[in-house]
C-alpha cells in the first residue's frame, strides 16, 4: 500500500480523487489518520452533491462518524490506479536488489530517454513516478 507521506504529496501536487467502490482512504482527523477505510456500497458510499462529495458511513451505529467531506480525506491509490494514471508513459516495473523500480518515458523525451523511480514497495515506486510526471506537466 502507498505510504501516507506519498499520498499527501500526490494530493498536494494536485492529484484529484473521484471516489469509486474499492478505493481506499484515510481521514485527516485526530485519531483517524492512518486508519484505512474502503469505499463500498455496503459500508462507505460516495454521495455527490452540487456542494461537493460526502462519504457516508452506512450501518455504522457503533461509530460516532456518519459522514465525512471528501476534503477531509486522503486517497490511498492502489498500484493498478497509479499505473493507470501513468498512462502511456509507463514502461515497466522491475525488482532489483530488494527495491521495486518503475520505468517511465516522460512526455517530451525522445529516444531512450527514461526515468526510473525506486522504492521498497511497488505502490511507492508508482507514486514517485506519478509525482515526477505531475511535476513535469506543471513546468
Amino acid at each position: 500500500m502507498i505510504s501516507l507521506e506519498l499520498a499527501v504529496e500526490l494530493q498536494a501536487a494536485g492529484l484529484r480523487w473521484h471516489p469509486e467502490a474499492g478505493d481506499r482512504f484515510t481521514i485527516d482527523k485526530p485519531g483517524l489518520v492512518g486508519d484505512v477505510f474502503t469505499l463500498s456500497e455496503m459500508t462507505v458510499e460516495a454521495h455527490t452533491y452540487p456542494t461537493g462529495t460526502i462519504l457516508g458511513f452506512n450501518g455504522t451505529t457503533e461509530w460516532a462518524l456518519d459522514s465525512v467531506a471528501l476534503e477531509e480525506t486522503l486517497w490511498l491509490p492502489r498500484e493498478d490506479q497509479l499505473r493507470e494514471l501513468l498512462g502511456g508513459t509507463f514502461r515497466g516495473l522491475d525488482r532489483d536488489d530488494g527495491l521495486f523500480r518503475v520505468t517511465t518515458t516522460p512526455p517530451g523525451t525522445s529516444g531512450p530517454g527514461v526515468a526510473e523511480h525506486a522504492a521498497e514497495n511497488a505502490a511507492d515506486a508508482y507514486a514517485l513516478a506519478l509525482l515526477d510526471l505531475i511535476g513535469r506537466s506543471s513546468d
